[in-house]
């Protein structure tokens, strides 16, 4: 009885010792997926880290990078917290080598019955800032060129001209720059101021001046080159217009004339208050809003009555804004 229970002993002994390996290599399996688990989410949270942290350390690098980029590409467009000009940006127009002769500092051309440069004492100075593409200038050229040449002829206010070249990309052609090249051009060559107001307001002409972004039509060199022509700019001066020689100035202009704290609106929409659009007046340096002016009135009689002058006495010589050459712009509400 003993012998016929002692093999079934050790065959239950035998099963029970791999039963017990089994569940040894069992746990330890479980142990060891455990342990490679708990390095994996370990390895995962430290990948996280790092990323995170590379994350955050090129964002600081990415900042202090673009800070500076920012800070230029707002001062060149308008701070209304400054009180003075990008210095960076007016040293750079004072840089460029080769730049009209008869140009201000400041990029603008003076202009009055004594021909370039040579202002009348004691009238008003009108600044004007436009662009040949700006529909706005257009506009406002239209209106009231004919009286501030009537003006300036009578000796009875001097012009400051500011072309700009800002609407490059709302043309297929750089029509901005080709117009304006071709206008500094002319003020530089040629003698007579007329002609110059002349040839920019037969660009300003409702049947000539091009629409700008989507509904613009290429305006050839040839094209604008006629309108100088019909001004009576000589035709060897107009041939010359479009070497482009003055586009590096114009850029550095482009660059520096928005930052000017008075050239920036006063009011208006969130979009343009405390930016600098075109067009822009100035008298005396000042600036003349044009969105102060009443809808019951029009820019012609608001620009003359800010410098004290009557519609009757325009073009009468002898007969003088009452602002003279030092006042700011008379209120026009």
């Amino acid at each position: 009885m003993a012998q016929g229970g002692n093999p079934q002993g050790k065959k239950t002994g035998k099963g029970q010792g791999k039963a017990a390996r089994r569940a040894r290599q069992e746990a330890l399996a479980r142990q060891e997926a455990e342990q490679a688990a708990k390095e994996r989410r370990q390895q995962t949270i430290i990948g996280a880290v790092v990323v995170a942290l590379a994350v955050i350390l090129l964002a600081v690098i990415a900042f202090f990078i673009a800070k500076p980029l920012i800070a230029s590409k707002i001062g060149k467009s308008a701070d209304s917290t400054s009180t003075k000009a990008d210095p960076q940006a007016y040293a750079a127009v004072q840089e460029v080598s080769h730049k009209p002769s008869k140009a201000t500092k400041e990029g603008g051309f003076v202009i009055s019955k004594n021909g370039y440069n040579k202002p009348v004492e004691g009238v008003p100075t009108i600044g004007l800032y436009s662009d040949p593409l700006c529909p706005g200038c257009g506009a406002l050229n239209r209106q009231i060129d004919p009286m501030l040449k009537a003006m300036m002829n009578a000796g009875q206010i001097n012009l400051e001209e500011h072309f700009m070249v800002g609407l490059d990309s709302l043309s297929t052609d750089e029509y901005s720059s080709r117009a304006t090249g071709a206008i500094t051009y002319v003020a530089e060559h040629d003698d007579d101021p007329n002609q110059l107001l002349d040839f920019v307001s037969n660009l300003f002409a409702e049947g000539f001046q091009p629409e700008e972004g989507q509904g613009y039509k290429s305006v050839s060199d040839q094209q604008i080159k006629e309108q100088a022509l019909k001004a009576g700019v000589p035709q060897e001066i107009a041939d010359q217009a479009f070497s482009r020689e003055y586009q590096e100035w114009l850029e550095a202009l482009q660059a520096y004339i928005p930052t000017k704290p008075e050239l920036l609106n006063v009011s208006g929409s969130n979009q343009i208050k405390g930016k600098m659009t075109t067009p822009t007046i100035t008298v005396n340096g000042h600036f003349f809003d044009q969105n102060a002016v009443p809808s019951s009135s029009n820019i012609k009689e608001a620009l003359l009555k800010s410098i004290g002058l009557s519609e009757k006495q325009v073009g009468k010589t002898g007969e003088l804004p009452s602002i003279g050459d030092k006042g700011k712009p008379l209120s026009v509400e």
